[in-house]
């Protein structure tokens, strides 16, 4: 074996070495936490339907999984979420160019964007079931609802943070407005976006979960309601933890997306 295998080799386990305590830090909570839930689940003396322990929720979730009702429920739901959140990101950052770059269309816009986000999403959703019926697009819809302004904000606040002196600089060089917006405002704009993103791709799994409360007969919302109503609490509990575990995958997507983009902040 050379000398720069061996290196490569021992700069690797150093890496893997490194890796070993936060993924620690992250499992230790977990586990502590999954111990004082048995503890009290046991000690505490109470049934089943009132304080599930970790096993009866892990025995519900095995027995749903497959039976196939929550991985049917989870995919129901993990459609409205993605699509909805689609729809949001894109209409949010298509209206904030405009609101970034002219403050006349902010003045003219701003006012009803503020005053849309005083209402309630649990309020406009009877209304979105209402009108476009109990089926996934009023699902979509209130996805997109919750995950438009955080997303809009932080473009808005990403575009212009752009310095000054660089629009000044692009104009000496004589860029397009295209080019301006390619090269300067994009990548001035994206951390902002992603970080907006972020919230949005956990707010989303919230909206879905809304709509299908108000009225929907799929999708893990249906599922919570139904296992409250048969006093099924390790169900409640299972589709709890798959919510969860959709939000924290979503997010560390973005993450992962925010790494990939913004690498050439950290060169």
């Amino acid at each position: 074996m050379s000398r720069h295998e061996i290196a490569s080799s021992k700069e690797g386990s150093g890496r893997v070495l490194l890796r070993l305590p936060r993924l620690l830090v992250l499992a230790v909570p977990g586990v502590l936490s999954l111990l004082a839930w048995e503890v009290i689940s046991r000690w505490s003396g109470l049934p089943d339907f009132l304080l599930p322990g970790p096993r009866a929720v892990w025995a519900e979730f095995l027995r749903a999984w497959q039976d196939g009702s929550l991985i049917r429920h989870t995919g129901v739901t993990l459609r409205e979420v993605l699509v909805g959140l689609a729809l949001g990101v894109v209409v949010a950052v298509t209206l904030a160019y405009p609101l970034a770059r002219s403050r006349r269309v902010e003045r003219l816009l701003a006012p009803y964007i503020v005053a849309s986000q005083a209402v309630p999403t649990i309020a406009l959703a009877p209304l979105l079931i209402i009108w476009f019926g109990p089926g996934v697009l009023s699902k979509i819809l209130v996805c997109a609802l919750i995950v438009f302004f955080p997303i809009l904000v932080n473009t808005v606040v990403g575009l212009r943070s752009v310095p000054d002196d660089l629009r000044d600089l692009m104009r000496s060089l004589r860029a397009t407005r295209g080019q301006t917006f390619r090269y300067l405002e994009v990548p001035a704009a994206m951390p902002s976006v992603l970080g907006g993103l972020k919230i949005g791709a956990t707010l989303s799994v919230i909206g879905a979960v809304v709509g299908e409360f108000v009225g929907a007969d799929k999708g893990l919302g249906f599922l919570l309601n139904h296992a409250r109503g048969l006093y099924n609490t390790p169900l409640v509990f299972a589709a709890l933890l798959t919510l969860m575990s959709m939000a924290l995958a979503l997010y560390g997507a973005v993450a992962a997306v925010e790494r990939a983009a913004l690498a050439w902040r950290r060169r």
